[in-house]
Parts: structure tokens; sequence; C-alpha cells
């Protein structure tokens, strides 16, 4: 089987476009192919501003308030089809070169977009992308500079009509920018030194400087401040390679903000059973190459590790990729190639999007990243997905992949922030999309469900694995949101209420059974949600990504940006839009449609005293009596936490009657590793409120007793 010339993109994976010849998709299988199936990220992406969320709202400057064509819609109920959106609100399918020239259009027209939307004098837009709906909106994203330096926070995004006129404007802060000079006080060698300090005591090996520190203003958070932007490069903890962002005052010096730039979370495939996948013939020998799909490569990287490691593009002789085991090492590039393909064969037929730039290119690939990495990263910097191999089952699974792929679509247009509930957002954009993939793809062997992991070796670490009916199964995870949920910054917890909200909105509350998997999926108050369908909530989620999200997005501004995509696809007022508010008001970000009287916030409880670890292992357990509280804890129990520990540990809520509630699993911990400072919350509902509640911390079995208790509290 031999291949001709190149395609840039193509519409379905088996229909190039007319008069052109793409190359061959082949086999491995020793029997026909059943069918035709058309991105993790590091425990260091966390801020130090968690507490100035309020300032990171999605802001939106006169929205339409009118959807131009929209009629109100019904909502899928089980076994019918989605929702018919209003089609001048779905995006428009674009070639590269248009996408191009709309960009080069929004370069040359950006003076005038400046003066109609009141920028100051020194403030001047950067085009980063453009999207076009099929009625001819334009939706351009541009970044911010202020007298020539970027402004870190101040990306915004311009809706304009067809014929150019300014609509609206999404913004990330509306904060004024202006700092009274672009000189920082502080060198630009003391940032480098400092920054070189802060990631070694995060653990970071090998550090070294990618380059010099800029001047940027950050204006993320609060007012606007010069600052210095410096990149270490290194190796993480559990060996992925790390480019760490850190943003410190220019003045004082202080750390503002860090972020690591590394996003972590034909053949036989071990994952996905026989499947097809896209090659090219060099000659004698065929390589990975998919140019169906903008060139994708994968590259073997025969082990190497670390932020500098290169690889070869995989070949063969017979185009027979894999045998479906470990054992060949062709067979993770096929789970890694059939997932890239499957991912793009979704963004481009479910919403015109061709590559994640919307530009083409493909992306690459890489395998056999180490020589025991038990997980998969996204890397803005080589524009590629990386997968380990190590564990039984390595992280090549079709959710995976998507998840990591999705970290790169977040990348390249809302661009979400790893601080304060921004980061959290993102996770959880990624995991939807790789849900999505998973039931796009329609493959026998992973049939689509809503669990992200469930097929990768997650040994030591079962936190990993993600449950968008009930993110709470695993202790990492919350089901609701609650005002101090990225208090303990970790992303994966702060993600559980948006995976929840997509499932309750696709699928409905209450028990059910989809592909084979049950579910049963509660709310926040205990009123029941009814579903609009998957294709519908994928709709609406990537039109607020792509659309009105931006990098500074918390929760109240996902909701915002939700019902404004509703809005234009659905109808204002419509059920789909009153479905997509009551979903939100299910996992406690606002109210629903009805507008129900809260819950009153109940008393709090506290203990102070201090309990060392003791024993073998090293155990402590610290106790409050909670009294004068009617009835039962809430579905939504928050837990203060402040441990002092020098080792991983295990903590445990327990109930006055013993029932064990996991808080944190060992090496997991809240903030980071061994880091168990924070707030997170439990449901609780089931347990009566008054008597005694106990939090136990536990070392792992092979830690020293080091560390005790500071002190906990309990909200009711």
């Amino acid at each position: 089987m031999t291949s001709s010339k190149n395609c840039a993109f193509a519409r379905s994976p088996s229909a190039p476009r007319a008069g052109q010849s793409c190359s061959g998709r082949h086999t491995a299988t020793t029997r026909p192919p059943q069918k035709e199936f058309p991105l993790r990220r590091s425990s260091l992406q966390t801020s130090a501003i968690g507490a100035l969320v309020a300032a990171a709202s999605l802001l939106v400057v006169a929205l339409p308030t009118t959807t131009a064509g929209a009629s109100p819609s019904s909502a899928a109920a089980p076994g019918q089809p989605a929702p018919s959106p209003r089609a001048g609100a779905l995006p428009a399918q674009l070639t590269p070169a248009q996408q191009k020239g709309l960009l080069a259009r929004a370069g040359a027209d950006r003076a005038a977009t400046e003066r109609a939307i009141g920028l100051g004098s020194k403030e001047r837009l950067v085009p980063r992308s453009v999207l076009r709906d099929a009625d001819g909106t334009v939706h351009t994203r541009y970044e911010r500079t202020f007298n020539g330096i970027p402004v870190l926070g101040g990306d915004l995004v311009v809706h304009t009509t067809a014929s150019g006129t300014v609509k609206s404007v999404t913004r990330a802060t509306q904060a004024r920018i202006a700092v009274p000079s672009t000189t920082p006080v502080r060198s630009a060698a003391s940032a480098t030194r400092s920054s070189l300090a802060r990631a070694k005591g995060f653990g970071i090996a090998k550090t070294a400087p990618a380059g010099a520190p800029r001047a940027v203003v950050w204006a993320a958070t609060g007012r606007p401040v010069l600052a210095w932007e410096t990149v270490i490069n290194g190796i993480q903890d559990d060996g992925a390679p790390s480019e760490l962002h850190v943003i410190t005052h220019g003045t004082t010096g202080a750390e503002l903000h860090r972020y690591d730039g590394v996003r972590k979370g034909s053949g036989h495939s071990q994952h996905s059973g026989p499947v097809t996948v896209g090659s090219s013939r060099f000659g004698s020998f065929f390589n990975l190459t998919d140019t169906e799909r903008g060139s994708h490569r994968t590259l073997d990287l025969n082990g190497k590790w670390g932020w500098d490691a290169v690889g070869t593009v995989l070949t063969d002789t017979d185009d027979v990729w894999g045998d479906g085991t470990a054992a060949n090492r062709q067979t993770d590039g096929v789970d890694a190639a059939y997932g890239a393909q499957v991912t793009w064969d979704y963004f481009a037929e479910k919403h015109n999007r061709y590559g994640l730039r919307n530009d083409g290119d493909g992306g690459t690939s890489r395998i056999h990243y180490g020589t025991d990495y038990r997980s998969a990263f996204w890397q803005d910097s080589c524009f590629c997905v990386t997968h380990g191999d190590g564990g039984t089952a390595p992280h090549t699974s079709l959710d995976v992949t998507a998840h990591e792929w999705a970290h790169g679509l977040t990348a390249q247009t809302a661009k979400l922030y790893y601080f304060g509930e921004a980061g959290g957002l993102a996770e959880a954009s990624s995991d939807i999309f790789a849900t999505a993939v998973e039931f796009h793809a329609d493959n026998d062997h992973d049939p689509g469900d809503y669990i992200i992991k469930e097929k990768v070796d997650t040994t030591g670490w079962p936190w990993m694995v993600r449950n968008m009916d009930r993110p709470s199964k695993t202790a990492m995870h919350t089901d609701y949101w609650h005002p101090r949920i990225d208090s303990g910054r970790r992303d994966w917890y702060t993600a559980g209420p948006a995976n929840h909200w997509f499932y309750l909105l696709s699928e409905g509350s209450g028990a059910k059974t989809v592909n084979g998997v049950q579910y049963d999926s509660p709310t926040h108050d205990g009123l029941p949600v009814a579903r609009i369908g998957r294709a519908a909530a994928e709709r609406i989620w990537y039109r607020a990504l792509t659309v009105y999200m931006t990098s500074t997005t918390n929760y109240a501004g996902a909701r915002t940006a939700t019902l404004a995509a509703a809005a234009d696809l659905y109808g204002a007022g419509s059920t789909v839009h009153q479905r997509v508010t009551d979903a939100w008001g299910a996992v406690n970000v606002g109210q629903r449609s009805g507008n129900p009287t809260p819950r009153p916030p109940g008393p709090e409880f506290e203990n102070i005293t201090d309990h060392p670890l003791t024993g073998t292992p090293a155990q402590a357990a610290s106790s409050i009596t909670v009294s004068g509280v009617p009835g039962n804890a809430p579905n939504i129990l928050t837990i203060d936490t402040n441990l002092m520990l020098a080792n991983s540990a295990s903590l445990e809520l327990i109930a006055p009657d013993g029932t064990v509630y996991p808080i944190a699993g060992a090496y997991g911990g809240i903030e980071g590793p061994n880091l168990y400072q924070g707030t997170v919350a439990v449901d609780a509902s089931a347990e009566v409120a008054n008597g005694v509640w106990k939090l136990r911390a536990t070392q792992g079995p092979y830690e020293g007793a080091a560390g005790y208790i500071d002190s906990w509290k309990l909200y009711f």
C-alpha cells in the first residue's frame, strides 16, 4: 500500500477534498478492520494569589441581549435527538489560508479596534486567534501590550458583526492598564536567582534559566503591577520535564504567580483494539506520519527524558504497526497516533476546527518517555503530547490522549491561567473533551463513558481516576463549588464541579445506565436536573471556551460564558438555556432558573491543639465535638486542614458513627506533595451533624513519624 501527495487537512478521515489525494490509513490487524474511526498537568501549576479570585471573573461588556434568528428550543429527552442549534451561531468551516487571512486582517485593523473599544494611548492589541460564525460574526482574541511590554491577564475577545461593527468585548480584567514605569527596580539577574531558588524549593532538579527574564505587566488579579517573568527549565519530581514560569514583583521581588508550561494529566493498539492509523511511505519504509491530519507525527523517545528530550519518527517495513502488547514498542505508538487521529476528527467534524490552532497543523505525539514514567503531558513549546510507558497499562488510552490534546486547544483559545479557579476549569475542559472524543470514536474496545483514566495503570494513585457523575468517588475531587475551592490549589480537585456540571447537563441527575456503565449523579440542592444531551452540552462548552472565556475565568465566569453560548445557540430563555442554569445551580454555582432560596451558612467548629504523629505507622487524630446543629451534616461539609508534615500522609474525616471519608491519598497532598494546608469538602449529608468528628492523619508505611496536626476546622 502506498500513499500519494500530502493533504494539509481533510474534512473527514475517509473523504479527502475534491481534487486531492491523501496518504493511506493502514491496518495491522489479521482480520479486516472493524470500522474507520473518523491531552494532565504538573503539580506545580499553582498560584500564591488564590484569594484574589474574585478579580479574575469573566467580565463581559455589552453582551448582546438578542440572538438573531434564535428561537426557544426543546431539550433532549432520553433516546431523542439533541436539540438543533441556531445554524448561524455554529463555527464556520475555514481553511488554514482563510484562518491566516482573518488573523492578518485583525492585525491590519487593530488601530481602529483599539479606538473602538477605548484602549489607552500606550496600549496595543496583538491578535492571537480568530473564529468566525456561519452568519459572519467574528470573534478575535487579542493579547495586550503596555508601552511595548506584554500584559499578562490583559487578554480580551472582540466580537464584531459581519460588517465589522463591534458588538461586545469580553475582557480578562476590567482594571485600567497603567504602571508608572516600564523599568523594574529589581534587576533581571535578581529575578533569575529568586526563580531558580523557588524552582529548587519545589523539588525541580537540573534547573537552568530558559533565557533572560522579560519585563511584563501582571494584570491577572487586582491592580496591574510591573513584574518579571522568568522561565526555569528542569525535571519535576515524577520525571516529567518542567518549564516553570515565575512572575515576580518588579519592585519587591515577591512572587505573584507561578505555573508550569508542561501540562500533565493501522495497528494493534493496547487500549483500543484493532484500529486504522495514518502513515506515509518514503522509499522502502513507512513512517507514522498522518498527512490527512496536518502531518501529525509519532516519535519514539527511546527512554530519553527531560525538557530537551528528542526522538525519531516511528518507521516500519510492512506498514503493520504493533501487536496489541506492551512488549512490542510500536504498540504505544499505535495508541498515541490513534488518539491524536480521533481527536483531530472530533474537532473537525463537530466544530469545523482543523488542528488545535485551526491552521491545519497536526502537532506531534511522543512515546516511551523515560523508563517507568506513568503519565502523559502537553507542552506548548513543542506543540506535542508526550506519553510515558510505565506500569502494566501505559498512559496512551484514548481519554488520556484526548485530554492532553485538549490542553493544547485551551492554550490556543481561552489560555486559562493555572491559578485560582481557572486552572481547575482548564483541567475540566480537557476532561470534557476527552469524554466527547471517546464517545465520538465509537470504539467497541473502549466505549464512551464519563470516567477518565479507567484503562491505564494508576497503581498507588487511585485519585487519578476521575468520575464525572460524582467526582468525590475519589478523594482528590469535589462534587460542588464552595467559596474556598481553590485554597488547596490542586487543579484536579477544583475541576470537579465543572466535570459534574457537564455530566448533569448531558445525562441528567439520578440513577441511569449509559453504554453499560451505571451512574447515580447527585445534586447540591437535592433537586433533579433534566438532560439536554451530550452533543448540545459539548457544543455549548466549546463555544464558551473559544468565544467567551479568557485567561482569568473562574466558576462564576464559566457560568456566564456557557449561558451566553447557550443563548447564542438555542435562544435566551429557551429550555436548553434554563437547563444550563439549573445544572450550574446543581453544583452550587449560582442559583437555578427558579431562584430557590439558598441554604444559609451554618456554624463553625475548630480544634487548634497540636497532635503529633506517633507509632508505626505514624498516626494522629484530632477531635471536634459538634453540638446545636439540627439534622444532618450538609452535602458540602468544608474542612480547613493545617498539618505540618515532613513526609506524605493520608487524611481522613471520621464521622460520629465511625464512617470514614478520605480527604487526600498518600503522596497526593492537598496543595502539593507533603503539603496539607487548604480547604476541601465532602458530602456528609448521610451523617447526623451533632457528635464527635475526627481528623486522622496516617504516614505512609515507609515514612517516619515527623509532623503533627496543627489545627483544623469544620464549616456546617
